[in-house]
């Protein structure tokens, strides 16, 4: 019988992925001006005010303000009528310095037995569902918001009334075998402008009507076919006559952002991994540095798993590392193919295998996958997994420091596919 499942994704301008950004572009600053540098920066964002904790070792000087607010600004809080402006916001520090009892059991002389900076597990997950083996139903989730992002940006006249905070939802019907039939539901929500009012004609009821109609509309005839057109032809063909479509279900959405709702970083974990496929260990990624493996662990994982899918190992696996905090090797790596494997043995001799092909200590992963890098701000929305590596530039000024320091950093490195021939042949593929 077929099932129905679905996923969530939310746009940088919601109150959550405010502070994601602030708290990963705080973390970029740091690992610009000194690549040891030990984060763990959390932010709140509500009407008005930005509040910045957490602990920081570092050897720069970071101005917190200007980050904060030259990130609010990019994301598009550059209105008063927002309740929550750039320019005008409050912004409150209450970062101190990381723990020594942490510390103590991080560092090491030899680097290559730095101690897991937490205990915990990490998941990495891959399907062969889409080209970039992430789930579907996921995927078109952040297109969706991607594309209203662009519009919002860089094509203005298109749908002027957008505003930055935006979700989405998508759900798919699946067959008995996981393979996707059509998209039956999608649900939009977007914060708009009130360009419709009350006069002495029309009712507020009747303006706030004539505004939802004119949205979903636009979604409709607009943003849909952008961002089917994304996508090949085989999933074009789920687009079809019959979606359900929600669009600002409860009639308005005026007020929004860190005024309609207060955010928090690290409140949006499952939009940043599979939308609910796979796992999830519970532990945030924005904020923190590689030495903490709730970020580094979660990338290698999903680097495994992807490599393991696209070598032919299996059509869906799901990889789980744990860790104990100051302890350099993994306390366990556990794989689960779902009856889907290739292969003519067990999971766990799968898992024997990957641990024989990728050093999983903290630090072999930071050099592995290129961590110590101001990497990490283009991750805090859309998604940490399913995009394109890169390499870019990066310009990086304070007022605090000397010199302007420019950084080229190659950014998702763990989307690499750069061990499916070393796994076809420890495999035999």
């Amino acid at each position: 019988m077929s099932y129905l499942f679905t996923s969530e994704s939310v746009s940088e301008g919601h109150p959550d992925k405010v502070a994601d950004q602030i708290s990963d572009a705080l973390l970029d600053e740091f690992l610009a001006y000194d690549e040891n540098s030990k984060v763990a920066c959390e932010t709140l964002v509500t009407t008005g005010q930005v509040i910045l904790a957490g602990e920081v070792k570092s050897s720069a000087y970071v101005d917190v303000q200007e980050v904060a607010r030259r990130v609010i600004e990019q994301i598009g809080y550059t209105k008063s009528e927002y309740q929550f402006e750039a320019k005008s916001c409050g912004v409150l520090s209450a970062i101190h310095e990381q723990s020594g009892d942490i510390n103590r059991g991080v560092e090491r002389a030899d680097p290559y037995e730095q101690g897991a900076g937490d205990q915990g597990m990490m998941f990495g997950y891959a399907t062969k569902e889409t080209g970039n083996y992430m789930p579907l139903a996921l995927e078109i989730s952040h297109a969706l918001l991607e594309e209203l992002a662009a519009i919002r940006k860089n094509e203005i006249a298109l749908m002027p009334y957008l505003r930055p905070d935006s979700k989405s939802q998508v759900t798919i019907e699946y067959d008995d075998n996981g393979m996707p039939l059509r998209i039956d539901t999608i649900v939009m929500s977007t914060q708009h402008d009130e360009f419709f009012t009350a006069n002495n004609n029309v009712t507020q009821e009747v303006a706030d009507q004539k505004m939802g109609v004119k949205i979903k509309e636009d979604i409709i005839k607009i943003l849909i076919p952008r961002v089917k057109a994304r996508f090949p032809s085989i999933i074009q063909t789920l687009f079809n006559d019959h979606i359900i479509y929600h669009v600002n279900p409860t009639g308005k959405f005026v007020i929004g952002g860190p005024h309609g709702d207060t955010g928090l970083t690290g409140r949006k974990i499952i939009v940043d991994s599979y939308g609910g496929k796979g796992a999830h260990g519970g532990g945030a990624f924005s904020g923190k540095d590689p030495s903490k493996v709730d970020r580094s662990a979660a990338y290698a994982a999903r680097h495994i798993a992807k490599n393991l899918v696209a070598a032919g190992v299996a059509d869906e696996v799901l990889v789980q590392i744990s860790y104990a905090i100051g302890v350099a090797r993994p306390t366990s790596v556990f794989v689960n193919t779902f009856n889907r494997s290739n292969v003519r043995i067990s999971d766990g001799e799968i898992s024997q295998k990957i641990q024989l092909l990728f050093d999983l200590r903290p630090k072999a992963i930071e050099e592995r996958l290129k961590l110590r890098h101001p990497i990490y701000f283009e991750t805090a929305s859309y998604g940490h997994f399913g995009r394109e590596p890169r390499v870019v530039t990066k310009l990086y000024q304070s007022r605090y420091m000397p010199e302007p320091v420019v950084q080229v950093v190659e950014l998702f490195t763990w989307e690499k596919l750069d061990y499916v021939e070393k796994i076809k042949e420890v495999f035999g593929l």
